[in-house]
Order: structure tokens, then sequence, then C-alpha cells
């Protein structure tokens, strides 16, 4: 076989196109592959270091906004719509794919719209509750659309095209046990890991620079691992420092960029908080790590909001709104956790019981299908 796997701007779109890929590779050793995605964005680095080609094309999400700089935005965002169009047609003339996959970002839109517009079966999966822009676009002509979630369906035109197959997660988030990742890590004592996504957020990275001042107060009752994200790299550390947290020689906190092990770092955790991507609240029912939710407010239909609730509802997720978020509160929620063993023992069983362990396999399945056509 011949794929193509698009999606970018994110590791949580393109994590999942990874594992599937991985998936396919094991089944069909001789198939070729290659991903495309946005110039300057994770796709540039993750894609490679998983042992795929990847092209890069100009790409730009559109803004919301009205003013000129937004719609100076927009025209931009078009122009390089239209150029990685024509772009992916000669690529796909040259790779001759059997099937396009799509896994979110708006760098998917030129190749999924491309292969639909050449007669390429596509393959579109959605990883949040409600569609997103792109998926909405595509899902019309779209071979097979796939969702994560049973609530999904209901926003699709088109439901026998639909089927729900979960959110594929690398393999390491299902199989890795706890005590030999912390062996692994060479960690004792209880671990928290906080992350808000391959860019930050910057509140959010206030917040958990001034919470760590707080756990310098109690004597760094827990080891903490902290990724800033590209965007706070420079001056998160920063903060640290002038709150008057020495963290470079404080052996409880590791500030990071990007945690590129995650699913090793997640496994020895006892307790997670971060964003409620979808692929971040999949991984996290994988690893059936106990978590506290900070859904991102800037986001189309509040969808990470609603993708939490789920995780709450079911019974492994505590949900904290941005707005509520102080330091002092989400430091007093991770001392009340963490001193509850039995609490996250139950998290941890309810986080097991909702995650689709065959949804990577699902969706290969389904790829295979669309390459014999």
């Amino acid at each position: 076989m011949n794929l193509i796997f698009t999606c970018g701007g994110t590791a949580g779109h393109i994590n999942p196109a990874i594992a599937v890929a991985n998936l396919i590779r094991e089944r069909h050793p001789e198939s070729r592959f290659l991903f495309i995605g946005a110039a300057g964005h994770m796709e540039e680095k993750l894609v490679p270091q998983a042992g795929y080609q990847v092209r890069c094309l100009p790409g730009s999400g559109l803004s919301r906004g009205k003013n000129l700089a937004a719609v100076k935005k927009n025209i931009y965002a078009v122009r390089c719509v239209l150029s990685s169009v024509r772009q992916c047609k000669q690529i796909f003339r040259e790779f001759q794919p059997d099937v396009v996959v799509g896994t979110g970002g708006y760098a998917s839109f030129p190749a999924l719209y491309a292969a639909q517009s050449m007669g390429i079966p596509t393959c579109v999966h959605e990883s949040n509750a409600v569609p997103g822009v792109t998926t909405k676009l595509v899902a019309k002509k779209a071979s097979r659309v796939l969702v994560a979630f049973e609530e999904s369906v209901k926003y699709y035109r088109h439901p026998e095209k639909v089927e729900v197959v979960g959110m594929p997660v690398r393999q390491e988030f299902l199989f890795l046990k706890k005590d030999e990742a912390r062996k692994q890590l060479h960690v004792d004592g209880p671990v928290v890991v906080s992350a808000f996504g391959s860019q930050g957020a910057k509140v959010m990275n206030e917040t958990i620079a001034d919470m760590m001042a707080l756990e310098q107060k109690d004597g760094f009752p827990f080891r903490h691992i902290h990724a800033t994200g590209s965007f706070g790299k420079e001056w998160m550390p920063k903060r640290v420092l002038d709150n008057g947290v020495d963290y470079p020689n404080c052996p409880k906190l590791d500030i990071r960029e990007y945690i590129y092990d995650m699913p090793q770092e997640m496994a020895a955790a006892d307790l997670v908080i971060g964003r409620a991507g979808s692929a971040t609240c999949n991984e996290i029912a994988a690893s059936g790590t106990p978590c506290i939710l900070i859904p991102s407010p800037n986001v189309t239909n509040n969808h990470q909001e609603k993708n939490a609730r789920l995780l709450e509802a079911g019974g492994g997720a505590v949900v904290l709104l941005e707005r509520d978020c102080t330091p002092e509160k989400l430091y007093a929620l991770v001392r009340e956790l963490l001193e509850d063993a039995p609490r996250r023992e139950q998290m941890s069983r309810k986080l097991h019981s909702m995650v689709r362990l065959d949804s990577a396999q699902r969706i290969c399945d389904i790829v295979e299908e669309l390459s014999r056509r």
C-alpha cells in the first residue's frame, strides 16, 4: 500500500496518525508512507523522529476576528490553501497513494480536498466530541468518517459513513506498567506531570510557575515534571526563579520544553495535570493515570470542556475551569488527590474502562478496506 497521512499543528493530531502508521507498517512492511503537514509546526520534528518522511507545505489557520489584521491573516490562509492544494495534487501524481488519511488540524485540509477532487479514497478521523472546521468541510465527500465518541455521530449529515472507533494511541500508553516506568526513570515518591500542549498556554504556565513556589514552602512534597511548550520555554523558567525557586538546583523540579517520552512519564506519574484535547484525554485513559483537566477556553465550540466532562462523568477525572484555577486552588487539589490513594486507584480503574484498546486496529482495518477498492 501507498499511504499518505495528513495532520499537523499539535501533537494531538500527529501522534494518532503515527500510531496508525506504526500498526500498518507492522501488518504490511512493504507499504510506503508519506506525511503531509504545515511548515513551521511540530510535525517537522515528531514525524521524522518516528521514522517517516514528511512534506511540510505553507499553511495558516483562520482568524475569527473582524479587524484588519484578522482579514489579512485570512487572505494569507486562503492563498496558502490554494497553493498547498496544487502541490498536493503534484505529490499524489508522483506518490500514487491508495488512501489519504487525515487526523485533524487545518494542515490536513489541502491534502484531503486535493485527494477528493482526484477521486482518491479519503478517511477522516475526528478526535473531538464535536467536529472541527476541517472535518465539517471534508466530511461530505470523505469515503469514511471516523469519530472517537458515540455522542459525535449526531453531528454528521451522513451517519451511514460514520463509525465510532475511539482514539488511537501509541502502544506504550496501553502496556507500560507503573512500577516498570518508575524504575526506568529512577523516581520514587509521588510524581506529578503537567503539560498544556506542544505550544503551551501562557495563563497555565504562569499558574504552574506560581504553584511551584507553594511547593517549595511545603518542602517539595512531590516530584513535579512540567513541559512549558514552545511559547513558554524562555520566560516561564525565569518566572519560577523570580518567585524565589532555584529550580535548577531543586531535584524535585524538572522543567522542560516538551516531554518526548510522555508514555513513560505518564505511566510513572501519580497525577497528570493538563488540557482536555481528545488525544490527551485518550492517552490519560489508556495509561490509567488520575488527572486534573483544565480545558482550554479558547477552542471552537468549547470542545475541550465537553471532552473533559466525559471523563469526569465516568469517574476518571477532576475538571477545573481555567477561570477558577488559581495557584492555591490547584495546589490544594493536587495535595488532596495525592493524599487519597483509594480515590486515585478508583479513578485509574474508571479510566481504563473508558479506553478502546483496539482503536488503531479498527482504523487499520478500514484503511485496508479502502485501499482494496
